[in-house]
């Protein structure tokens, strides 16, 4: 199973708590998600899964990629790595699967696939971690088929 983890590009900083989840993409943002976007659709295949989370960032960001997608509140700030992985069906999933969110969310679900000792991975603004899952003999593993970052595309 193939696990694609798109952290949400570059949004402006919310005026109070209470408006977290309404932060749009910055103008640096939306370009950063337009270069993800054009990159991501060249690579993913045509039944790949896209689920992002309510944020308005998030759906900004996805939005670019032009595919048909789902928001799942299990994938809001804050949610645990468990509740992205039960979603994501990992690691035993038949089709890929995008998903569209938030730090530390993202990267503590790559440090625990990776079993790094951290808790959590640094994923950087608009930048996208691509994780498949295989067996070999007998044991599961987790392969990182590539990291990329808009600012290289």
């Amino acid at each position: 199973m193939d696990l694609i983890l798109w952290r949400h590009a570059e949004a402006q900083e919310a005026a109070d708590s209470s408006g977290d989840m309404a932060r749009p993409l910055t103008r640096r943002g939306e370009k950063q998600a337009a270069r993800m976007a054009d990159w991501l659709d060249r690579q993913l295949p045509d039944g790949a899964r896209v689920l992002a989370s309510p944020a308005l960032r998030t759906e900004q960001t996805v939005r670019a990629l032009q595919r048909k997608y789902r928001l799942h509140d299990e994938l809001r700030p804050g949610a645990s790595p468990e509740q992205l992985l039960a979603l994501a069906g990992w690691p035993h999933g038949k089709a890929p699967v995008l998903i569209v969110g938030h730090q530390p969310t993202l990267g503590e679900t790559v440090a625990r696939l990776l079993g790094l000792p951290e808790r959590e991975c640094a994923v950087r603004k608009g930048a996208v971690w691509w994780l498949r899952s295989r067996e070999r003999d007998s044991q599961l593993q987790t392969v990182v088929l590539t990291v990329q970052s808009p600012d290289l595309l």
